[in-house]
This record gives C-alpha cells, sequence and structure tokens, in this order.
C-alpha cells in the first residue's frame, strides 16, 4: 500500500523528516511517501496560517489521488484541512492530532498536551472536543517556541518540553504526555525516559492507524458529509 505524509506548511526540512520517519515505523509492504504544498506558509502558527495551508494540500491530494495511493496522514498539530482533505481522497485521512488523542486515552485516564507556540492552543482544544476527549485531557499547555524552532529540536527545545511536562505530571496528574507539533518525534524516546510515563508522538500513531484502516478495508463514508 502507499500511504503519503501531508505536510502542510512548505518547510521541506521538515517534509524531509516527515519521511524518513514514515518510512522507520512502516510495515514491510507500505510505502511512504511526504508531500508538502508548492505554495503556502513555512509554518502553521495561526488561523490565517491554517486557512492557506489547508487550501494549499488539495490540489496535492489531488495530484495522489490520480496515483492510487491509498491512506493520507495530515502531519501538522490541529489537524489543518482535515475534513476537505476527508471530502476529495477516496482513501483514509488520519490526522495526527486525533490520533495522538485516541492512543493516549487508550494508555491512560488522563492525559495533557504540551503544543507550542501559546497561540496555537486554541486549534489544539478544537481538535479535541472534536474527537470527544475533553474530559480526559487534563490541560492543554504550551511552550513559548515557534514551529520553525522544531526543524532541528535541540537541548534546549528538549529541556523545555520536559520541564513543562512535569508540571502537567504534578498539576495535571496526567498520565501520559502528547506532543503539539509534527518536529517533535525525536523527543519522544528521551521524554519517555526522563518522565517515565507513556510519550505520543501523533505522526507516528497516525501512520499506523492508516495503515491499520487500509489493511481492513475501510474508507471515509461518503454518504453525506464527506460526499
Amino acid at each position: 500500500m502507499r500511504i503519503v505524509i501531508l505536510n502542510p506548511n512548505t518547510t521541506a526540512a521538515f517534509t524531509d523528516r516527515l519521511a524518513a520517519l514514515g518510512r522507520r515505523v512502516a510495515a514491510s509492504n507500505t510505502t511512504v511517501a511526504a508531500r508538502s504544498p508548492g505554495s503556502g506558509v513555512p509554518s502553521v502558527e495561526c488561523h490565517a496560517d491554517e486557512a492557506v495551508a489547508a487550501a494549499a494540500l488539495l490540489p496535492v491530494i489531488a495530484e495522489e489521488e490520480q496515483r492510487g495511493t491509498d491512506g493520507y496522514v495530515i502531519a501538522c498539530f490541529g489537524d489543518t484541512g482535515l475534513d476537505a482533505a476527508r471530502e476529495v481522497a477516496s482513501g483514509p485521512v488520519v490526522g495526527m492530532t486525533e490520533a495522538a488523542l485516541y492512543a493516549a486515552a487508550m494508555l491512560a485516564p488522563v492525559f495533557s498536551i504540551v503544543t507550542l507556540p501559546p497561540r496555537t492552543i486554541v486549534h489544539a482544544a478544537r481538535a479535541v472536543r472534536n474527537a470527544g476527549l475533553s474530559h480526559r485531557c487534563a490541560r492543554i499547555r504550551a511552550i513559548d517556541v515557534h514551529v520553525d524552532d522544531c526543524v532541528a529540536p535541540d537541548a534546549a527545545l528538549l529541556a523545555a518540553m520536559i520541564a513543562e511536562s512535569r508540571a502537567a505530571i504534578r498539576e495535571d496528574a496526567a498520565e501520559a504526555i502528547i506532543l503539539g507539533c509534527a518536529g517533535l518525534a525525536e523527543l519522544v524516546a528521551p521524554m519517555t525516559q526522563a518522565l517515565g510515563l507513556p510519550v505520543v508522538d501523533g505522526v507516528t500513531v497516525a501512520l499506523k492507524m492508516a495503515e491499520g484502516l487500509v489493511a481492513a478495508g475501510l474508507r471515509t463514508s461518503k454518504a453525506c458529509s464527506y460526499k
């Protein structure tokens, strides 16, 4: 099967890292590619960015449909353009945020999100509401770092994420942490070791969910809303 990871921003380094990440976790019979729009925004950090990025993804999906792509992952926290993508794609489309939320709910009774920057908290909150998991998400936290700074996560970013996660454990009684950016997957192992509880990266989980849906022969319903 072919799964395409859709990066809604135009930063090529992000897209390349997503492709490498997907290939590390995909099954041996899965071909993973990562695509980003030819024009748009370098990072998605506000409502205007979301609107531009969502529209820019649709031609990319149309191209992939011509190639017979089986499934897609939206690799942007807040699931930029998810509903529109589900309308135009024939195969399943999984948002990294919804995937992370459902996974965390299977692993812990209560979890917190650590995202970035603070102005994107509203986007994460929307995804939590849409998933029906507001009663399981103790709090959405954020560190004051821009998405562009996640292209190559460094020791300072790791330290900030660990510090905010420890606050979530202490103050929110969180028993799992969701990483709120597609560029943070490299922090899963060191954060898990430091915190001693599940740390969830939505991109890897979304990829495995997309694989599973395709393998099970399941597609997005086109009965009405996504017709």
